[in-house]
């Protein structure tokens, strides 16, 4: 894998693709901790860090968001606006007929599909930004803490408007830096930024794992997750990977004089 590596990194346009992607996810996770205009961030944090492990309810959203959800970053959507428009335009496909023609097409249609995931990714954005900003002006985004409700200190609707259209920017330029690694980088964007987030809360978790553990000061459970985790990408890596060999027999046909 290491000689690989060092391979790729030899070959010119391999490595500045390689170094554009790098690149892309840097700004990736430092847009994740640049908080929305309008919040008072120290009282997220202490909500947080009172909340932490008892929000089950926006857990799951914020794990593929790298954390940016609970923290009311500029990139708090992440790329899920992008993926739900994208399943609603595939499943509008089977049903609307010109999408159907257009899929048809070739390239052009495709082209022509992306375009109106775009413009119902912005549109989804703008109905979830709602939701969050609403949500985090009633204190319903932390339940559980007494400070939920001074998140946002000015809740006039210039302050709300500005932190939704924000939100709503920061989920374009996740769409955008996202295409931008299919088109000039390794390939795959959005899948690669959808990686990036959930990785980036993997050391913290497994960290709690282990300080939550109860045998031999929780290294035990640390490293049984750890191993169990390489054993799951392992066993995917070898069905991804895997060949069935199927004979196939020909009838006998003759050819001239040869069977």
């Amino acid at each position: 894998m290491l000689t690989a590596f060092a391979r790729a990194f030899r070959t010119p346009d391999l490595r500045k693709k390689l170094l554009f992607t790098l690149g892309i996810l840097v700004v990736y996770r430092l847009g994740a901790h640049v908080p929305v205009p309008g919040i008072d961030y120290t009282v997220v944090t202490n909500c947080i860090r009172d909340t932490k492990g008892n929000n089950s309810l926006f857990g799951l959203v914020n794990m593929f968001s790298g954390g940016a959800l609970l923290q009311l970053t500029i990139f708090a959507l992440g790329i899920l606006p992008y993926i739900t428009a994208s399943i609603i335009l595939q499943l509008l496909t089977v049903v609307i007929p010109r999408l159907e023609a257009l899929k048809k097409e070739g390239q052009s249609g495709t082209t022509k599909i992306t375009q109106y995931t775009r413009y119902l990714t912005v549109a989804l954005a703008v109905l979830q930004a709602t939701g969050l900003v609403a949500t985090a002006r009633s204190g319903s985004l932390f339940s559980n803490c007494t400070q939920a409700s001074q998140i946002v200190p000015n809740q006039s609707i210039f302050t709300t408007i500005t932190m939704v259209v924000c939100i709503t920017a920061g989920t374009g330029l996740v769409m955008w830096v996202g295409e931008l690694i299919t088109d000039r980088g390794v390939g795959n964007g959005m899948s690669l930024l959808m990686f990036v987030s959930i990785a980036a809360g993997l050391p913290g978790q497994l960290w709690a794992i282990k300080v939550s553990g109860k045998i031999a000061d929780g290294w035990v459970e640390f490293l049984s997750v750890i191993a169990i985790g390489l054993v799951i990408v392992g066993l995917v890596v070898f069905v991804e990977q895997a060949q069935r060999r199927i004979p196939v027999q020909y009838a006998k046909r003759m050819i001239g004089r040869r069977s």
